[in-house]
């Protein structure tokens, strides 16, 4: 039963920093389905001395604390078997805990922190709340405050996406962007790794890939179409040892990563690289600006199948994730239209137009990466033409595709630009460049992922959702922590808690102890005003 001092504590907000009250509010983000509060208050002390009692099972969330411990506070805990101990925190496996994946429990009481789940990544969730528990100020001595949680996630997939084609950030970036996901709960990195403007990942068959299509001679100025080019070389690219280490490291935080390969648009990098996959053979180069290209791989041609499918042989052993993402969107067909081969594939298919070349283009590899154990995943425009049989729908152009996937039975991510694009404007006026647009915080937390056209048994299609960061005007790591601080922090409850517990004023409340942390994590934010509702969108 949800703690009914708590509940009046939320109902008694009328302005931000206005509960005063017997009991703080717990600054936990996102918002768990039920707190209460002992009888008796009081703290457990966490320091040197405090033993952590874990297994094998829990040893992925014990390593998570320690080594959160030490680079934020100075000091780490020995893990030892702590029976008896008047001073431990227990991680523990149960299956009688019950509950869906993910869900935990959280006790801190005299002498002990308790989490216990019923598989290890409830356990590794319960870490993240207590980490939340935490003082803001680096201490040598912690106090937690006694209080009792039972949680458990709301969606099933909590997303975040990052674009490392139009800018290139190093391993060390992107294991701390993973780490960022795992504070916040969320479980799905979306890494984008191919685009018209670079190739970031190794494919051995095909080395040119990364030599030639890993780098751009080159980038606009300013804002789209610029006001010039820098004209420096820029690049970079992932070995496959590299990609392998960053999964892992996802993967001891319970976050899967899904690659994703562009086709069979945005594609100039890959063409650089070798010509004869185009419709006219070239010459290609790989894009020093940004927007959508008319150079696209060639439908007509076995020969790209071919190679997609070598690259698909080399991606697919790296990822133990269940998806491949083979994008799908923004294809121009004007090169298609004019190319005997793709007209002949039109004619011999007896496809209608274009369109359902794409679709014919998407569901032949489609088969293929089934054929290897794995699900497609595609943005909206693969419902063009056709959807291939098992495909996954990304909707990003608003929520219609989403809802017509739905409506088909695919299952769907919602990720529409109107609400979780984190590369549009936070704030007005701009105070950085940006692709434009304008999502403010508090239209962020007001974003509900299952559309009311659906009905009651079409919502079970709706996976969750994810926020997207695509890169043009983001060149280094301060600036996508500046972009996704707050926001993210946002998005988590929204797709974590229950509907029914979700209150602005007391995420705006709680959201200022995590400026704090933002501050310990030594990560840039945004600072939105206390409060700013919009209906604007791109």
């Amino acid at each position: 039963m949800r703690n009914k001092i708590f509940s009046i504590l939320l109902s008694g907000l009328t302005m931000l920093g206005s509960v005063k009250a017997v009991f703080a509010q717990p600054a936990i983000i996102p918002q768990p389905a039920e707190i209460s509060f002992p009888a008796n208050s009081g703290s457990f002390i966490i320091n040197q001395k405090t033993l952590l009692e874990n297994s094998s099972a829990t040893q992925n969330s014990a390593d998570f604390f320690n080594d959160y411990l030490i680079q934020v506070y100075g000091f780490g805990l020995k893990s030892l078997p702590a029976k008896g101990s008047k001073n431990k925190i227990k991680l523990d496996i149960s299956k009688d805990s019950g509950g869906k994946e993910g869900s935990y429990s959280l006790n801190v009481s005299k002498g002990l922190i308790h989490i216990q789940a019923a598989d290890p990544s409830g356990v590794f969730y319960g870490i993240q709340s207590l980490i939340q528990l935490l003082p803001t100020e680096k201490k040598a001595q912690l106090n937690v405050p006694f209080i009792s949680v039972k949680d458990e996630p709301r969606f099933a997939y909590r997303g975040m996406h990052l674009d490392v084609g139009r800018h290139f950030f190093p391993v060390s970036f992107v294991k701390k962007y993973i780490d960022y996901i795992a504070l916040h709960k969320m479980n799905y990195f979306h890494w984008h790794l191919t685009d018209d403007q670079g190739w970031r990942i190794e494919i051995k068959k095909y080395p040119q890939l990364t030599q030639v299509g890993g780098y751009r001679n080159g980038t606009i100025i300013g804002k789209y179409p610029g006001t010039g080019n820098d004209g420096i070389r820029y690049g970079g690219f992932y070995t496959q040892e590299e990609v392998k280490g960053v999964v892992q490291y996802a993967a001891k935080r319970y976050v899967t990563i899904i690659p994703e390969i562009e086709m069979p648009g945005h594609a100039s990098a890959a063409l650089t690289a070798y010509p004869n996959l185009g419709c006219t053979g070239g010459p290609y180069h790989v894009q020093q600006t940004w927007g959508v290209f008319k150079d696209v791989f060639c439908a007509g041609n076995d020969s790209v199948f071919n190679f997609l499918q070598d690259v698909i042989d080399e991606v697919i052993p790296l990822f133990p994730a269940k998806y491949v993402h083979v994008g799908g969107d923004e294809c121009p067909k004007d090169s298609w239209k004019t190319c005997p081969k793709c007209q002949k594939r039109i004619k011999e298919n007896n496809l209608k137009d274009e369109h359902e070349l794409q679709s014919y283009f998407i569901q032949r590899m489609e088969k293929y990466i089934n054929s290897k154990g794995k699900t497609v995943i595609g943005w909206d425009e693969i419902l063009e033409g056709g959807l291939a049989p098992n495909a996954l729908v990304m909707s990003w152009r608003g929520e219609a595709g989403g809802i017509e996937a739905a409506k088909q039975h695919h299952q769907v991510i919602m990720t529409p630009t109107t609400y979780v694009y984190f590369d549009y404007a936070q704030s007005k006026p701009d105070d950085s460049l940006t692709i434009g647009g304008y999502i403010p915080l508090e239209k962020v937390y007001n974003y509900e992922p299952i559309p009311k056209e659906l009905a009651a048994d079409e919502q079970q299609y709706i996976l969750g959702a994810q926020a997207n960061l695509w890169t043009e005007y983001i060149p280094g790591p301060s600036k996508v922590e500046y972009m996704i601080f707050p926001r993210m922090t946002a998005l988590s409850e929204v797709l974590w808690s229950p509907k029914t517990s979700k209150n602005w004023e007391s995420f705006q409340s709680r959201l200022q102890t995590q400026y704090k942390r933002y501050k310990l994590w030594g990560a840039s934010s945004g600072k939105p005003p206390v409060s700013e509702a919009s209906n604007s969108g791109r």
